[in-house]
């Protein structure tokens, strides 16, 4: 403890704000990813392998006779049940990676129990080590269940393994957040990119503010809302595509809320927001008497009115000036004019065919791997045992091949049209327009493919074998960046859904241009990095922010807002951990709350 002590004076001479980096344990990420993802797998490879080689092997595919396989019965039997087998050890596979998470949940648990409160991100402690192995073992089997075939055993699955308590009938559509420490009520609805978050990373020496949120039954949250950790979103309450609150507020509910920092919004302003008229709540109110009632209206008012044709000509309506003839409208009528590098909308086809050699070439050097295995290893139920591991050790080879492909046609092309910034024309026959589409397009493949590899710090791999400065520090949590003009700090975070980007069209103009993030930086969760954007050291971008081109955020800093404007310095570090603030969304108030900061005893002097 003395040693400690000295080490942390060392650092900070006045001892006020000890700064030490946090030690991530990849070795047991490694272990506990691989214990998942291969022990899930071991059970269905081999039933699959034992229905393919007693069932259908036999009566189907060692049938010489083309016709037969459509006439006998055996045949037919095992054509019908191939997908319902697959299907089935689909789902198997599914329940295995449930069972094998809870048991590492629940001896995670044990180990140190999850509750509310400020976790030191500056101290090492048994309660942070905790929280990341948890972070992390979640991370693959909720990606296995949110982005599998079926989407909706999501809420059995967190349930199951207890990481979350989700009431009946409740959807989440696919967000990079909303996975553990919440309570979710019954009939609820939550929209795409929606962020039930309960933690909150406050700077690399700051704080995780990890608290439990709550929402209530039947609450409805439109697209891309986000609900900060420690807050209570009570029944009946509507929120708005973008709403979003900060951490520890307080929704009464039986209300709708909106904007940022989200707030009450009243029936009038709802009308107006919908654009909706009293007469369309009546006929959403009854529709079929509504409907049958207009219709009776509507017959009486033709018997009674003067037709067009008998009316004077300067009463008459030129019908001519409001109809739209759809045949006539061109692309350019149609042409969205912004887009990002994460969309391409003018994209040639023939940009797609680069992709045939690469897999070709990749699944080639695969096949003749597998093929010289099975050579050498005739046992087939040797093979059925070791499936699992020969799948992804086969699926890594044909990323990696696919790397390496990528990364030669990328070597021919910047050879012939070196990658530069500046402002281009965003059109075809452009050269730097059209060769950027190109370098886009061909990275795109590799960051997919990578994406869904177990192991999300690969990414970082992909990220600097294409060119991009950064090093195993940094993290990007589920967001999305360019791959190409940006460089990273050390122990940079990049917060979940964010965006990087250091191109994008505006108009009929594209922009490149640096992107750069000193160390120590912290960019929020859904935030947008514009191109040119330089963070300094230390500095935190908030949450669903937005940065302007070319704007530079001066060191030890927050800001928030869109676009970004300073919002206070960045003292998290420093700040009183004991010391919560809580916001009464309805009532429009804030008052203090005293909450035990979340750490062992014996380091509480630390703090």
């Amino acid at each position: 403890m003395i040693q400690k002590e000295q080490k942390l004076k060392k650092m900070d001479p006045e001892n006020k704000a000890p700064k030490e980096e946090i030690k991530f344990p990849f070795f047991w990420y490694l272990i506990i990813i691989f214990t998942i993802y291969l022990g899930s797998l071991v059970i269905p490879a081999i039933l699959f392998m034992t229905f393919v080689i007693l069932f259908f092997l036999p009566n189907f595919l060692a049938i010489p006779n083309f016709i037969a396989l459509f006439t006998e019965i055996k045949a037919i039997i095992a054509l019908i049940s191939m997908p319902l087998v697959i299907i089935g050890c689909y789902l198997i596979r599914l329940y295995l990676i449930g069972v094998i998470t809870r048991l590492i949940w629940r001896w995670s648990e044990k180990k140190s129990p999850s509750k509310s409160g400020i976790i030191p991100r500056n101290i090492p402690s048994k309660t942070l080590d905790y929280y990341q192995v948890r972070s992390f073992t979640i991370k693959y089997p909720k990606n296995a269940f949110m982005k599998g075939m079926f989407p909706w055993l999501s809420n059995w699955f967190y349930n199951f393994i207890e990481a979350s308590r989700i009431g009946k009938r409740t959807t989440f559509e696919e967000s990079p957040s909303n996975d553990k420490f919440l309570v979710i009520g019954n009939n609820c609805y939550f929209g795409v990119n929606t962020a039930i978050a309960t933690h909150v990373v406050e700077g690399i020496f700051g704080n995780i503010s990890y608290f439990q949120t709550k929402v209530g039954d039947n609450v409805t949250a439109a697209a891309a809302n986000v609900a900060g950790p420690g807050s209570e979103v009570n029944d009946n309450s509507y929120l708005l595509p973008l709403a979003a609150t900060p951490k520890h507020s307080l929704l009464k509910g039986n209300n709708f809320y909106w904007g940022m920092p989200l707030r009450k919004i009243f029936k009038r302003k709802i009308m107006t927001y919908l654009g909706l008229k009293p007469i369309d709540l009546e006929r959403n109110a009854n529709i079929k008497q509504y409907t049958e009632n207009n219709l009776i209206n509507k017959t009486n008012k033709e018997k009674k009115s003067p037709q067009v044709n008998d009316l004077p000509d300067e009463k008459r309506i030129n019908t001519e000036q409001v109809e739209i003839n759809l045949n006539n409208l061109t692309d350019k009528d149609l042409a969205i004019d912004f887009t990002t590098s994460s969309a391409i909308s003018r994209v040639s086809i023939k940009f797609v065919f680069f992709y045939i050699p690469i897999f070709w070439l990749s699944g080639m050097f695969t096949a003749i791997l597998f093929y010289t295995l099975t050579y050498f290893v005739r046992h087939w139920i040797v093979i059925a045992f070791f499936l699992p591991a020969i799948i992804i050790i086969l699926w890594f080879v044909f990323i990696m091949g696919c790397f390496f492909f990528s990364k030669l046609f990328l070597i021919l092309i910047n050879l012939i049209h070196k990658p530069k910034q500046g402002i281009f024309k965003a059109e075809k026959g452009d050269n730097d327009f059209e060769f950027w589409c190109l370098r886009t397009e061909l990275k795109k493949i590799v960051f997919w493919l990578i994406r869904n590899w177990p192991l999300p710090w690969m990414d970082i791999m992909a990220f600097k074998w294409f060119g991009i400065k950064m090093n195993f520090t940094s993290t990007l949590w589920d967001a999305w960046c360019d791959g190409e003009f940006v460089k990273f700090g050390h122990r940079v975070l990049v917060g979940q859904g964010a965006v990087v980007m250091s191109s994008a069209v505006v108009g009929k103009y594209l922009i490149i241009k640096n992107v750069i993030f000193d160390d120590y930086v912290v960019i929020g969760g859904g935030a947008v990095i514009a191109p040119g954007t330089i963070v300094g050291k230390e500095s935190i971008v908030g949450a669903l922010s937005t940065t302007t081109f070319g704007q530079i955020l001066e060191p030890g800093w927050i800001y928030t807002g869109i676009p970004v404007l300073k919002f206070k310095p960045n003292k998290y570090s420093t700040s009183r951990r004991e010391i919560l603030m809580m916001r009464d969304v309805d009532e429009e108030k804030k008052f203090e709350i005293e909450h035990e900061v979340n750490i062992e005893e014996d380091k509480k002097d630390l703090v």
